[in-house]
Parts: structure tokens; C-alpha cells; sequence
């Protein structure tokens, strides 16, 4: 990464964006210890001007941040951090700084879910069924993938609109724990979309050619 501009007090401004809605939740500081802890441990950090000490964000209230990427601007001296917030980023309750969002909730929703999938396949914990897809591995993750694609196309076949929404949303959860072990970006969802729709007209043509 470039070398970061830190300014006379040893700090940079970050602005935090969440990954998958594009909305921007909150600007605040960090220093070099701040930088380097978020980029060890995958979950961001800040420096608390008020307390003058390294801050975890969610460390009390658990709304931690999962890095998905984080990249300085043209000069070096401010950060755009890309996150997974796994709850709301300010204080009050809201899921911005800067008030209510116009994001769709779905957006948000699958951010937060995100988040907690990257939690479980960090901490493994007992009882969790995601934490037993991600100890399987791609085995047991494409058997279950199988699995209920097979079961919502069943659906759609006869079993009415509430029994294949329960089931869409069902393969939509595994489809995210295939994200989280492969470790994808929102970004690189979207640039394979754009680029499948990009070849959408040559892709028809050759179809038609046949």
C-alpha cells in the first residue's frame, strides 16, 4: 500500500463505507498502531482522540467492522475503508453518522449477515451451523449448495410462493458462506455481473447463430 501522509499529530482521516450498499457510515482517525491493527486483524480500528488511546470500533458494544478493503486517496492523506459493519455504526442507534440511510434494508441486512459469517468462520463457535459449513470446507459447502438449489427449484415447481420464498433465502445463506470461504469481494460480485451483462448482446448472438 502507499505510504500513508499522516498529518503533524501522527494521524489520518478515515471514511468508512459499508462494502455492499455503498452508503458511508462515519469519518474518524488513525494513527500508525490503528492502521497496522486493522490490517492484522481484519477488523477495523481507530485512535480515540478523546481518549488518546488505540479503539477497536465495537469493542463494547459488539457493532464490530470486518475489513473488506482499504485504500488511501490520490494524496495519500485520507483513507476510504470498505467494511462489513456487523451492527450500527454510530452510537445512537442509526446505522450511519450521518443519520437514517436511504440504502435499501436488504442491502444493509446482508451486510450485517456478511459480518457475521466472517465471524463464525474466524471463531468457530460450538453450535453454530455456519461454523460446521466452514469446518467442512468447499465439500460440505457445495453438498449443501446442491442441496437447496435442488430443494427451491422443487419448489418453484409446485410447492407455492411462501415454500419457495423459504427456500430462495435459504440457498441466498449458503450462497454467502460460499462468499465468506472463498474470501469474494463485493466488488468482485458486481465486476463479474457487469461483465456477464457487458457480453450479454455477443453471448445472444452466438445463441442465435446456432
Amino acid at each position: 500500500m502507499t505510504e500513508v501522509a499522516f498529518d503533524e499529530r501522527g494521524l489520518v482521516p478515515a471514511i468508512v463505507q459499508d462494502a455492499a450498499t455503498g452508503a458511508v457510515l462515519m469519518l474518524a482517525y488513525m494513527d500508525r498502531e490503528a492502521l497496522d491493527a486493522t490490517l492484522r486483524t481484519k477488523e477495523v480500528h481507530f485512535h480515540s482522540r478523546s481518549r488518546g488511546r488505540l479503539w477497536k470500533k465495537g469493542e463494547t458494544s459488539g457493532n464490530v467492522m470486518h475489513l473488506v478493503e482499504l485504500a488511501p486517496d490520490c494524496d495519500a492523506d485520507a483513507l476510504l475503508v470498505k467494511v462489513h459493519p456487523a451492527g450500527p455504526a454510530c452510537h445512537t442507534g442509526e446505522a450511519t453518522c450521518f443519520g437514517p440511510v436511504n440504502a435499501p434494508d436488504l442491502g444493509r441486512f446482508l451486510s450485517e449477515l456478511a459480518a457475521l459469517l466472517r465471524q463464525r468462520r474466524r471463531d468457530l463457535p460450538a453450535g453454530s451451523y455456519s461454523a460446521e459449513l466452514f469446518e467442512g470446507g468447499a465439500d460440505a459447502i457445495a453438498t449443501k449448495l446442491v442441496e437447496e438449489a435442488a430443494e427451491t427449484a422443487a419448489a418453484l415447481r409446485g410447492e407455492g410462493r411462501d415454500r419457495v420464498l423459504s427456500e430462495l433465502t435459504d440457498l441466498l445463506y449458503v450462497m454467502l458462506v460460499l462468499a465468506t470461504h472463498l474470501e469474494l469481494t463485493a466488488d468482485e460480485v458486481r465486476a463479474s455481473l457487469e461483465e456477464k451483462r457487458r457480453q450479454g448482446p455477443a453471448r445472444r448472438a452466438r445463441r442465435e447463430a446456432r
